[in-house]
């Protein structure tokens, strides 16, 4: 073989060592374009390039193309409808969106934010005319994640619609009185109006990815008819730097969600500054996504442009834009046409393309995303593509209209305040009719009852449904399972069988899928750890959802329990990927709103890896009124005894106690679990609160105890009283708390209180520490505000209130967990001694653990001791003969420190 010259190996910008044959190449794909269309083109190139892969030519793959529009100006689809009534709704909702926040500032520090809304406000308003669909009997309806910064051209929108009211509008984040409207979309403060919080940045695009795939599983399962539903996302360029927002694109396109719809807003600037000074942020974006499997379409400039690239027959325009970086088209937008003019066409060709053109001509060269005509055709590509899910990579300018108080400025995100020249030329290019003694006031306008514009709008939301945005608040109610039907685990386990809390809870999971009513709404969902928690045998019962089915044959297709995928399976898999999950969880959690259709998922995952890793998401589903449950299996520092300081939880329990609507649970006992598990799924589907569950569960098998009679509701208060140890006039008595696995401990403490120090005990189960403080609060708050009346008292009050001696709490989580009830124990006159497993978690055995963290049996007998020295009961020698006897020893490290 011959050597090949160097000059012409390699990728772009090499020497052309042969032009005639170069054009010759070029002129037969003209050929091919202009007798057979563009489809024919692309698929000779892509033979060419696989037959020259095959024979040795390594042509490295190019996901990015050049920097121009997408789709071709003749394969445009036409805009429909009176442009010139839309361009006015569009000029008022962008007046109001900016008036809104400058009213909100004028006697307020609140803020808001101005610039991004202006840069999106027309991908918003053509998918408002035009694609977006409210639920209907017709249509399921779209989901849409408004972009949380534009909410204020959303609200603006729905208030000419007469959906809000001036006194929402005026009083824009100033809600603590009832009369206001949020900062950003937020179901819990506006429950029939924001479907999805969007934020905090990069949880709204993989939620809806997962919203997507959800739909699809919905529809292979039968509960919804998803055809020509989409999901659309609006996000940032800057926002796509979180990794939440690009992390999951690779599974939407694995999974060809041609449902889910990405809006980018390349404005290029993010908070402080360009997003890619240096580069091109819509460039990147676009190798991100077709490497990932995604159809890319490209909305960069407007229509005109078309005029320019009409002229340009050698593609040295398209050329030049591709080099100059995202930095300096930003500085262009901040100065006038001659600086453009000199920066971008600065050869003597590309002078000659201009040089019929004024200065003010080539400033009004316009961006991408703020031609309408652009954006529809995007967006009708996009609801039409099939077999991929599609990103609109949208090019604008933030702060677009805004002038010398943000446009195009490193300052425009933060932009909260415009100066009246500014104004007034807003005003002037919107055609806003205030005059301008009231420009001062910043008057919302909107338009008269029976005017075109307000019958267009209407008509147009008539023609796709409805309103938008909205949020169903309720679905169906659903009986569930009596607690009877969990009864074999409200009796203790016959002798010598031990379970763990986590074996239980499968046996409930079991029954409820096995319910007539409920059992097909069960969404189990694991992240790749069946096995670990015992659920690998629902693999063939039920089978994991997979669109495409199983194409092969599984390896342990003969055993009991193989592994199954199927196209109506009810498991959904995430592998490993919590964040994944999470959002499957979401997703099925809210699905009585986005679908009216109640589901109830249960998400099991190592509890170490749940509120820690995805607390942002937790939180996010609290404002979404999620329902479901969230199961935090091998929980507590000392259980999950061999994996150490990564995978011990000890403090999950504190993180899911921040979530105001998250009801958390440490349960010790099968009975526990199945007490709360039944009285969640009544408040969730029959009652249909706005709750979600946390249940933390271990791996340690131990007997269980049969549930004290009548002790149900007490369970669910957080606090029951399991037995008595002792004495029951014994004057030497203390009340011993505990949680989880600890109990067990606390539970061998009473025996040996009693058996070697003649100390009785009371035992109290406390499955939740968590409702048990957040009762003190709201009684000790209701009392303070009704000092006229008998106080009440709070469940931990009511059960103490006729014991002595000093109180002990132990549990397997931080100090911080069990102390939420120190006030209402206090409040009582009563000492209150708190063990937990503060510090960094081991690996060890569970005896040395639980020794380390000076939480088990003997730790739990010498605070007992000692808290009866303290309380004048007991003399001190007593403890220190204790602590002689039980070889503590004394000059080990404190735990919070080593």
């Amino acid at each position: 073989m011959a050597a090949v010259p160097d000059q012409i190996l390699g990728g772009a910008g090499e020497q052309d060592v042969d032009p005639g044959e170069t054009q010759e190449w070029l002129q037969a794909l003209d050929g091919v374009i202009r007798n057979e269309g563009a489809s024919r083109a692309a698929f000779l190139i892509d033979q060419q390039i696989s037959h020259a892969r095959v024979n040795g030519v390594n042509q490295p793959f190019h996901a990015e193309t050049p920097y121009i529009n997408t789709i071709p100006v003749d394969q445009q689809a036409r805009l429909p409808g009176d442009q010139n009534i839309e361009h006015r709704i569009r000029s008022y909702t962008r007046w109001n969106a900016m008036a809104m926040v400058l009213r909100a500032n004028k006697d307020t520090n609140v803020g808001g934010h101005i610039s991004s809304f202006q840069s999106a406000a027309t991908l918003y308003d053509v998918g408002f005319n035009h694609f977006w669909h409210a639920p209907s009997p017709e249509h399921g309806g779209d989901l849409i994640f408004v972009q949380g910064h534009s909410a204020p051209g959303i609200y603006s929108r729905a208030y000419m619609l007469g959906r809000l009211s001036d006194e929402q509008l005026n009083h824009f984040r100033q809600e603590v009185g009832g009369k206001g409207i949020s900062s950003y979309p937020h179901p819990w403060l506006m429950p029939d109006f924001w479907q999805f919080p969007t934020v905090s940045m990069g949880l709204g695009p993989i939620m809806a990815i997962y919203q997507a795939r959800f739909m699809r599983y919905m529809q292979d399962r039968g509960f919804i008819q998803s055809a020509n539903r989409k999901v659309w996302a609006f996000l940032g360029d800057g926002e796509t730097d979180e990794p939440e927002s690009l992390g999951a694109i690779g599974m939407a396109g694995r999974e060809k969600l041609d449902n889910l719809i990405f809006v980018v807003n390349c404005n290029l600037q993010r908070l402080d500054g360009p997003v890619r000074g240096n580069g091109k942020i819509i460039q990147e974006l676009e190798g991100e996504f077709r490497g990932s499997g995604w159809n890319v379409i490209k909305v960069v400039w407007g229509g005109h442009w078309d005029a320019l690239f009409a002229r340009d027959k050698k593609g040295i325009l398209m050329q030049r834009l591709g080099e100059i970086v995202d930095g300096e088209y930003q500085t262009m937008k901040a100065k006038n046409g001659t600086y453009v003019r000199d920066k971008v066409f600065n050869t003597p060709e590309l002078k000659a393309l201009v040089s019929d053109w004024s200065d003010d001509e080539i400033w009004q060269l316009n961006r991408g995303g703020h031609d309408p005509h652009k954006v529809f055709a995007a967006f009708h590509a996009a609801i039409n593509h099939k077999d991929q899910p599609t990103v609109i990579l949208a090019h604008t300018i933030k702060g677009y209209g805004m002038g010398g108080s943000g446009e195009a400025m490193n300052i425009a995100h933060q932009a909260k305040k415009m100066n009246a020249d500014d104004v007034r030329r807003f005003r002037d290019r919107l055609e806003i009719p205030v005059k301008d003694e009231e420009l001062d006031e910043m008057p919302l306008v909107k338009f008269a009852e029976g005017s075109p514009e307000l019958d267009y709008m209407k008509a147009r939301r008539q023609e796709l449904g409805g309103y938008l945005p909205q949020r169903r608040m309720k679905a169906e109610s659903l009986p569930v399972p009596a607690l009877e039907v969990f009864a074999p685990l409200l009796e203790a386990t016959s002798e010598g069988r031990e379970i763990s809390t986590t074996m239980a809870f499968v046996r409930i999971l079991n029954t409820v899928v096995r319910d007539k009513v409920l059992g097909k709404r069960v969404v189990p969902i694991v992240p790749d750890e069946s096995r670990t928690f015992g659920m690998e045998g629902m693999f063939r019962q039920l089978g994991i959802w997979s669109q495409l089915g199983q194409l092969y044959t599984p390896e342990d297709h003969d055993q009991l329990m193989f592994y199954k995928e199927d196209k109506t399976g009810q498991i959904l898999q995430e592998g490993i990927n919590e964040a994944g999950g999470m959002c499957d969880w979401i997703a099925a959690a809210t699905a009585y709103s986005t679908h009216g259709v109640p589901m109830l998922p249960f998400y099991i995952f190592y509890s170490m890896f749940g509120f820690q890793r995805i607390g942002d998401l937790a939180w996010a589903a609290g404002d979404m009124r999620s329902r479901g449950f969230l199961l935090g299996g091998t929980a507590g520092r000392t259980t999950l005894n061999g994996e150490g300081l990564q995978h011990e939880d000890g403090h999950s329990q504190v993180w899911s106690s921040a979530v105001p609507n998250c009801i958390s649970y440490d349960p010790s006992f099968s009975f526990e679990v199945a007490v709360v598990i039944q009285d969640g799924m009544r408040r969730m589907l029959t009652d249909q609160e706005d709750v979600y569950y946390y249940i933390t569960l271990m791996n340690e098998n131990y007997a269980h105890p049969a549930m004290p009679k009548g002790a149900e509701q007490d369970i669910i208060k957080g606090m029951y009283k399991l037995t008595s140890v002792g004495d029951v006039n014994a004057k030497l008595r203390v009340q011993l708390l505990g949680s989880g696995t600890i109990f067990r401990e606390v539970i061998e403490a009473a025996q040996i209180l009693h058996q070697d120090w003649n100390v009785a005990s009371d035992l109290w189960g406390c499955p939740s520490f968590t409702e048990l403080g957040r009762d003190w609060n709201a009684v000790h708050r209701n009392n303070l505000l009704h000092p006229a009346a008998t106080p009440t008292l709070s469940h931990v009050e009511k059960c103490l209130k006729d014991t002595i001696g000093p109180v002990i709490a132990a549990t397997d989580y931080v100090r911080l967990f069990a102390d939420q009830i120190r006030p209402a124990i206090q409040h009582m006159g009563r000492r209150f001694e708190v063990l937990g497993t503060d510090g960094f978690g081991r690996s060890d055995t569970r005896e040395n653990l639980r020794d380390f963290f000076e939480v088990d049996r003997r730790w739990i007998v010498i605070t007992a001791l000692r808290s009866l020295v303290d309380a004048g009961q007991l003399d001190r020698s007593k403890l220190a003969e204790a602590i002689q006897k039980y070889k503590i020893d004394t000059t080990k490290p404190n735990p919070m420190t080593v």
